[in-house]
């Protein structure tokens, strides 16, 4: 088949944590390039606002038994059980929040929300967060946000969006440059980029040749699910088939992204 800008896209994201060391390097770049304010206090987590999450994991063993992983946690981006029904998609009043069938990207619209805050109830992964502050940056810092990323203001709820002001550029410029479709290389996120132990992974699912296909092995006849050894989606049991994938060589690592806590002791 041949790709053209037109031709459905289902941007998804690959994350090997036997690679990650959780640095926090890809939380910086999202915040760097997003835009994401911090405050001054950033100890109450609850008031925190950070797009990309490292976790760290444990296998629930003491002492020397102990094994540890790190686990990078965007928006996962989810499909639903039909497609462009996300949790969040399905109960915002507003359409704040929407389902690119383009690109397979869950969007959110600042300037339509009224933070309701139903996407935050609705979505498992707890990944969108409130502006209960208006966003305040040291004095000089405000010279350096991205021009291509609005500032979002208190009341409003915002989350990663796979840099999609990244994928819009990219675009423009393969448009004007006369490219039918956008290379592998053309659009990728923030994180990716900044990840030194390449462990982030990013591009379409739907295409065969790109890396992110090849790694996951998405069975799209089945909602998305990998088919790859050892790779997984967090809190699959939901069937909320979201668009990131994650690689982990120990069980007890795999059996925490269902959620399901038993057997961690096993390698």
């Amino acid at each position: 088949m041949k790709l053209t800008h037109d031709t459905p896209k289902k941007y998804g994201m690959f994350i090997d944590l036997d690679k990650c060391t959780g640095c926090g390097a890809c939380m910086v770049a999202c915040m760097s390039e997003n835009n994401v304010p911090f405050r001054k206090d950033e100890t109450d987590k609850r008031l925190s606002i950070t797009w990309m999450r490292v976790y760290q994991l444990n296998n629930g063993q003491t002492f020397p038994k102990t094994e540890i992983c790190f686990l990078p946690r965007p928006c996962q981006h989810c499909e639903g059980q039909h497609s462009g029904h996300s949790p969040c998609v399905s109960v915002c009043p507003a359409t704040a929040t929407d389902y690119d069938g383009q690109t397979g990207i869950v969007s959110q619209i600042y300037t339509r929300c009224f933070g309701c805050r139903y996407c935050m109830a609705a979505c498992p992964y707890h990944v969108r967060l409130f502006n209960w502050y208006d966003p305040v940056w040291p004095e000089g810092m405000e010279k350096s946000l991205n021009p291509n990323i609005s500032v979002r203001m208190r009341g409003v709820v915002e989350k990663c969006s796979f840099c999609f002001h990244r994928y819009q550029l990219a675009k423009e410029r393969a448009d004007y440059e006369g490219e039918e479709h956008l290379a592998e290389d053309a659009y990728q996120t923030a994180c990716t980029q900044a990840c030194p132990a390449k462990a982030i992974v990013f591009g379409d699912l739907n295409n065969p040749d790109h890396k992110v296909h090849q790694l996951a092995q998405p069975d799209n006849r089945n909602g998305g699910k990998p088919r790859a050894k050892n790779v997984f989606r967090l809190l699959e049991h939901l069937g909320t088939n979201p668009k990131v994938y994650y690689h982990s060589s120990k069980e007890w690592v795999r059996r925490l992204g269902d959620n399901d806590v038993t057997g961690r002791d096993k390698a």
